[in-house]
């Protein structure tokens, strides 16, 4: 093709990598055909069009584990995004894949989120369960592909098959070869665009979707440790009894004997991620040796995972994340704000489900005819977009009283 010759020529975004990464000259398309661009290769152009969402700049008033307005060091959905995305960057370069595509899934996988982190996404999933739930990777999916509206000749964002590929199953295939969901119903919103642009769900992802959902592992259990120290859940004589982190602190007090507990917690920070990945690179090198894929799709026929933490890894993770479940993310505190702000989403839903009139313009059209299932998706959709900060701004527009989540 004549584009992929002048993308060559140019060379930008094309140096050699592995046999079995994502070749963005080979790349499947676009549901929607575009002129290539003469300067970025479709996952650069991908990444970029991500980086511009409007659904991109709403994560950073979204929460991470704290809601935003608890203190403005504390990670929400979009310094999440980016930890992710430069993790997965350097995994994808340690093993020659395409950095740009696993970059660009990296940066996507949160759009879904609801505010309020999981607790939304729980309070969306109960009151949606008569009309197929709530799932936000599926969210996630229909922001790329229905809901952003930024451009004149389609929906969405039209991204290439490999980046949503990457979107819907970077934590692996989610139906068994007769189409069957692997884990529950597959949420409709993935099977309806799969059936117009088939992705493969039986199978495997890409290397560099793999490389992002691994990516995405070693920044939350690393950094909630450190949001959790600084909100004073946590402490580090806590991490004593947890033996990856409690390792990692022997090895900095011996070095580091008279160093302040918050130097000491960064420490710590920064020598897990490394153990992470370099597990992660030693753990994956080994099993692309033996599998010897020379091609993304042998990738995606593996029948396994390939960018993984070694056994032992995988053991100390588990324990890692047991831990952050019964003293942070199950901490009282904790679970009086979740309470606080499931009230929030559910008093939203039944008001705007009641009376779609109380949405603003662009959402609310037509709805007062629409069949339940459509009003009910077309309120979610609403819902699922908003940041913490304008939930709570409309639940003081509707109801006389909203939960305190301070």
């Amino acid at each position: 093709m004549a584009g992929e010759r002048q993308l060559g020529d140019i060379g930008f975004g094309y140096r050699p990598r592995a046999a079995y990464a994502c070749d963005p000259a080979a790349s499947r398309g676009r549901l929607f055909d575009e002129v290539e661009s003469p300067t970025r290769t479709p996952f650069q152009r991908d990444r970029d069009r991500i980086i511009h969402s409007t659904a991109f700049r709403r994560l950073k008033h979204k929460t991470q584990v704290f809601v935003a307005h608890e203190g403005d060091h504390f990670r929400t959905r979009l310094t999440h995004t980016i930890e992710v995305a430069q993790i997965a960057r350097a995994l994808a370069r340690a093993l020659r894949c395409d950095e740009d595509l696993a970059e660009a899934i990296a940066l996507v996988h949160d759009f879904g989120h609801t505010p309020f982190g999981h607790t939304g996404e729980d309070a969306l999933n109960d009151k949606m369960a008569a009309w197929g739930g709530f799932d936000h990777n599926a969210q996630s999916l229909r922001v790329v592909t229905r809901l952003e509206s930024r451009y004149a000749e389609f929906d969405g964002l039209n991204l290439t098959w490999e980046t949503l590929e990457g979107l819907v199953k970077h934590n692996g295939p989610l139906t068994d070869a007769t189409g069957k969901g692997l884990k529950g119903p597959m949420p409709q919103a993935i099977r309806d665009y799969s059936e117009l642009h088939d992705l493969e769900l039986d199978r495997f992802a890409s290397l560099e979707a793999q490389c992002a959902a691994i990516a995405d592992d070693m920044a939350y259990n690393t950094h909630d440790i450190d949001d959790g120290l600084r909100a004073g859940l946590l402490t580090l004589e806590m991490l004593d009894d947890v033996p990856l982190p409690a390792a990692i602190l022997r090895g900095v007090r011996e070095r580091y004997p008279a160093l302040d507990p918050m130097r000491t917690g960064h420490e710590l920070m920064r020598r897990q991620i490394t153990m992470f990945v370099e597990d992660v690179i030693s753990t994956a090198t080994a099993r692309i040796a033996r599998l010897a894929p020379q091609s993304a799709d042998e990738v995606r026929n593996a029948g396994e995972v390939m960018v993984t933490f070694s056994g032992e890894m995988t053991a100390s993770e588990k324990e890692l994340k047991a831990f952050l479940y019964r003293n942070m993310y199950r901490h009282s505190e904790v679970m009086r704000v979740r309470a606080n702000a499931d009230r929030i989403v559910r008093d939203l839903f039944d008001a705007y489900y009641a009376d779609p009139r109380a949405m603003p313009e662009g959402w609310r059209e037509g709805l007062d005819r629409a069949e339940d299932r459509i009003k009910a998706r077309a309120v979610a959709d609403f819902l699922a977009g908003m940041t913490d900060t304008y939930a709570v701004k409309e639940h003081r527009r509707l109801f006389d009283h909203t939960p305190d989540l301070v």
